[in-house]
């Protein structure tokens, strides 16, 4: 846990909470972890279980289509073993109702036959720590969202969060002579995503190898990144076909999702998730109840003039 980067405030909740239940010789509590991909919530899983000395079984909502796939997985667990769900809110709700009695009473009711033969059969479970993720915390459902002991929201990192978290890859990597402006540089495209700029580095350890001999200068990573499609402040080819695409056909808006899906002929869910979280946090669109609108700024980053009455 001293390891981990970023989400300060995450990390001394759980680090007082993994200490508590070490003293006491318990299973830690169940945790929810929310917020957009690509944040750690999947690292944490593991830091969790590393911590408790304990194994990890990982698998997702999708994945857990029946209730015999769930009670397989609880029944080999050790005891203070943790179980990751990645995307909990996509559980079918017939898998839902058999987590409940395994959160709190360790224990799992299943029937056996129909009818006037059916009888329900008790098997008990070793005290265990589940950890759900999920990008869509407003798709649980109350009753398996209050049974979780910790939930967190997790944050985009900044800049200097995501130049440490480089600077520890580089060296996994075995990249040499990467200056700190081309991790700066980096960084600041990354769009406050440890995933995106593991990727990124990636890219440009590639394209420094092969077009410049293994030394990645910031006048590489400029180059590498512009190949990638990423800009100076992180947008992305679909980031800027989406803003060209309110300007050039609504006129900076405002402009309703579904309209600007149609016109781009991609998924509105895609748009709402991906694209638009990052646009707003960098100040690009606004969200008005007639509709989405260019910003000022957005005008200014892509060389268009934006209309400054659309509010």
């Amino acid at each position: 846990m001293d390891e981990y980067v970023g989400q300060a405030e995450l990390v001394e909740r759980l680090s007082i909470a993994l200490e508590a239940v070490r003293q006491r010789g318990e299973s830690m509590e169940h945790v929810l972890l929310h917020g957009p991909p690509g944040l750690g919530k999947t690292t944490l899983a593991h830091v969790i279980a590393t911590e408790m000395g304990t194994r990890l079984y990982t698998t997702s909502g999708p994945a857990l289509s029946k209730a015999g796939d769930l009670i397989g997985t609880l029944t080999k667990m050790g005891e203070g073993d943790v179980l990751f769900i990645d995307e909990i809110h996509r559980l079918p709700a017939a898998v839902e109702e058999y987590i409940y009695p395994a959160m709190e009473d360790f224990k799992v009711d299943f029937t056996v036959d129909s009818g006037m033969h059916a009888k329900v059969i008790t098997v008990g479970l070793k005290p265990f720590t589940l950890i759900g993720a999920t990008t869509r915390a407003g798709l649980l459902t109350q009753p398996l969202r209050s049974r979780f002991g910790i939930a967190h929201h997790l944050d985009y990192y900044d800049n200097a969060e995501l130049r440490r978290i480089l600077v520890r890859a580089v060296e996994r990597l075995s990249m040499s002579d990467v200056s700190e402006a081309a991790l700066d540089s980096i960084a600041s495209r990354s769009r406050g995503t440890p995933r995106v700029a593991l990727r990124l580095l990636r890219r440009v350890r590639d394209f420094a190898q092969v077009r410049s001999h293994g030394a990645p200068t910031p006048d590489v990573v400029e180059e590498a990144l512009a190949l990638e499609g990423v800009d100076g402040e992180g947008l992305d080819e679909l980031d800027r076909k989406y803003l060209s695409t309110i300007f050039e056909t609504y006129g900076g808006g405002p402009v309703g999702l579904e309209a600007i899906a149609a016109t781009m002929g991609d998924d509105a869910t895609t748009l709402e998730d991906v694209v638009e979280p990052y646009l707003l946090q960098k100040g690009f669109l606004a969200r008005t109840r007639q509709g989405r609108c260019l910003t000022q700024r957005a005008g200014e980053h892509l060389g268009l003039q934006v209309p400054g009455d659309l509010f």
